[in-house]
């Protein structure tokens, strides 16, 4: 048997990003901007535990990353779409950064990967929270 995880928050973007974007596909120029919105709102999924974060993307939903909150070491929020969703930015030990783009509930969130970090690490949750 598996340990147990207990799921705080699994789904994809914030639907608000795809209808947000669709409109702009009419301006002709932001249709790239329009098809990643497409392409995330079908394959990408964000899983956030008290373990850890998985994000699976990418083509068809083949990519998968896990990070275990020991390894953050910086938690940034940006709001978007008048502040119903935002993007967080999780910078990790070896300095590589991980964005999760359109998250709902994204200060909920990102206050959880604080609280999370800041007990795995034993930092404040002011010095993840830069």
């Amino acid at each position: 048997m598996g340990i147990r995880e207990d799921v705080f928050y699994e789904g994809g973007p914030h639907v608000g990003d795809l209808i947000f974007n669709i409109l702009l596909a009419f301006t002709v120029i932001c249709l790239p901007l329009t098809v990643g919105a497409i392409v995330r709102a079908i394959w990408l999924r964000f899983r956030i535990t008290d373990r850890r974060i998985s994000i699976t993307g990418g083509w068809q939903g083949k990519d998968r990353t896990d990070i275990i909150y020991s390894e953050i070491v910086k938690v940034v929020k940006v709001p978007r779409g008048l502040g119903f969703w935002g993007d967080i930015v999780v910078t990790l030990k070896d300095r590589s950064r991980l964005e999760m783009r359109a998250i709902p509930r994204f200060r909920e969130i990102s206050d959880y990967i604080i609280e999370r970090t800041a007990d795995k690490t034993g930092k404040s949750k002011e010095a993840i929270s830069q």
